[in-house]
């Protein structure tokens, strides 16, 4: 059974040079004929991979709705690898929302979120892994992130796994055969295997342990502003945008919950979080607004702890610090614009590790900070070469399919039975195929897909 025609928006909403209206499947070039008109006719065969300029026409009662560029894609030579139509419209909801419409109306139904992708997958025209890379690339907030997606959208990681997924079912098939066949091949020496498996361990770990570096590449490091009332935290924020982002007042307590933005600091993402002061307190709302800090605070890459560098040291901020203990903290004495009363040097027995001093206000010590926050995110990533894996899932296999093969390994050194070693070396092998979509369900599936917009 041919599947059916699909049809969606595939620019995001709003005004725009162009908008476009995609349809891909097996009526996707007859749908467009019957709502299509081109301005100078062609006779014969439709052209394929070339704008015509047209309108499009409501076949019901004639309306001209929109004149329009059409681009047909002969299958399989498409980005589904089915007959695929691209209407470029003028943008903007309205004409859109008609073009859509009239294809529903003649044969198209609605595409889901990332079916056009999941169909491009299905078709084989890429793996898993690739399809994965198209909503990173969309989502990509940094140069450093871009090319990092654009890598595995090249086939790039896939191919690394693959490689190691056809090593891995060339030791397996060894060792069935023996199993199978053990009177009519030649008998294996399983030790044999042992250099190739723990080669393939390694390379597998290696992957597994740049997801560290991946998830700052594009999710952002996850930063946060944080420090007793009134040190200056809503005013870095501010400056580090170069927006008044925060509310800032003189008032303790000012920031209630916990604001969110995104910035880019030498090509690396970063959400920035400022928080509501850490102190104790009778009122409601703050302490519910300490608590929101309290678990961003467990659950961030860096800590910037504030302190007012025009008061004396305060107690409290010791026991802040100590109970960021295992986390990495960047200490930043702000307000330098006023008369300090602590010095960098008195802090050493307190801190001795970095500090950054500056002032909110003024903007002096931002460009160090920056430096800091970035050479922060150094030490826990690296910058983006060679494979790195930005995924959960990818994640998740790589480790379940390293601790196959450890226990692989084990079983070898031990000679426990074949079948065992074949089992492990199976389910390794399955981990690996799930990431390159060779061995998935349709759940799975969905939910991948489901992330993407529609029209993608």
């Amino acid at each position: 059974m041919k599947p059916d025609t699909i049809a969606a928006i595939a620019t995001p909403p709003g005004q725009a040079g162009i908008g476009i209206v995609r349809l891909s499947g097996p009526q996707a070039l007859a749908i467009a004929a019957r709502l299509f008109r081109p301005r100078v006719p062609r006779p014969g065969p439709w052209p394929s991979h070339r704008l015509v300029l047209g309108q499009i026409i409501a076949p019901d009662d004639g309306q001209v709705i929109d004149e329009v560029l059409l681009a047909y894609m002969r299958a399989p030579h498409s980005y589904t690898r089915e007959d695929v139509v691209e209407i470029n419209c003028h943008s903007g909801w309205a004409v859109l929302q008609q073009v859509l419409n009239l294809a529903l109306q003649h044969g198209a139904r609605l595409a889901q979120p990332g079916e056009f992708t999941q169909r491009a997958f299905l078709a084989g025209r890429m793996d898993l892994t690739q399809a994965e890379a198209v909503l990173e690339v969309i989502q990509a907030r940094s140069a450093a992130a871009l090319k990092v997606a654009a890598a595995h959208l090249s086939g790039a990681l896939g191919q690394t796994i693959a490689t190691q997924h056809q090593a891995l079912l060339d030791l397996l098939a060894r060792v069935e055969a023996d199993l199978d066949f053990g009177e009519e091949v030649p008998e294996l020496d399983y030790q044999q295997l042992l250099p190739a498996l723990q080669a393939i361990g390694r390379q597998i770990g290696t992957l597994a342990e740049t997801y560290g570096q991946g998830r700052i590449w594009r999710e952002g490091l996850q930063v946060v502003l944080a420090g007793r009332p009134n040190v200056g935290k809503s005013s870095l924020l501010n400056q580090l945008l170069q927006s008044e982002r925060a509310l800032v007042t003189d008032i303790p307590g000012t920031t209630r919950d916990v604001i969110a933005e995104q910035l880019v600091v030498n090509g690396l993402p970063v959400c920035l979080m400022d928080t509501a002061g850490l102190r104790q307190t009778e009122d409601t709302v703050e302490v519910l607004g300490v608590a929101r800090t309290r678990q961003h605070l467990a659950q961030a890459d860096l800590v910037l702890y504030l302190i007012d560098a025009s008061q004396p040291w305060h107690p409290e901020d010791s026991e802040q610090l100590a109970s960021l203990a295992g986390q990495q903290v960047l200490l930043v004495l702000n307000k330098c614009d006023l008369p300090m009363v602590l010095r960098q040097e008195a802090l050493t027995a307190i801190w001795p590790h970095r500090l950054v001093v500056l002032s909110a206000l003024t903007g002096a010590g931002i460009p160090e900070l920056r430096q800091a926050i970035f050479q922060a995110a150094m030490a826990q990533t690296v910058p983006p070469s060679g494979q790195i894996v930005t995924q959960a899932r990818h994640y998740q296999h790589l480790s379940q399919c390293r601790d196959y093969l450890s226990q692989a390994q084990n079983l070898l050194t031990a000679g426990a039975p074949p079948e065992l070693i074949a089992c492990d070396l199976r389910a390794a092998a399955q981990e690996l195929g799930a990431i390159l979509g060779l061995e998935i369900g349709e759940e799975v599936l969905d939910r991948i897909f489901s992330q993407f917009c529609l029209g993608k």
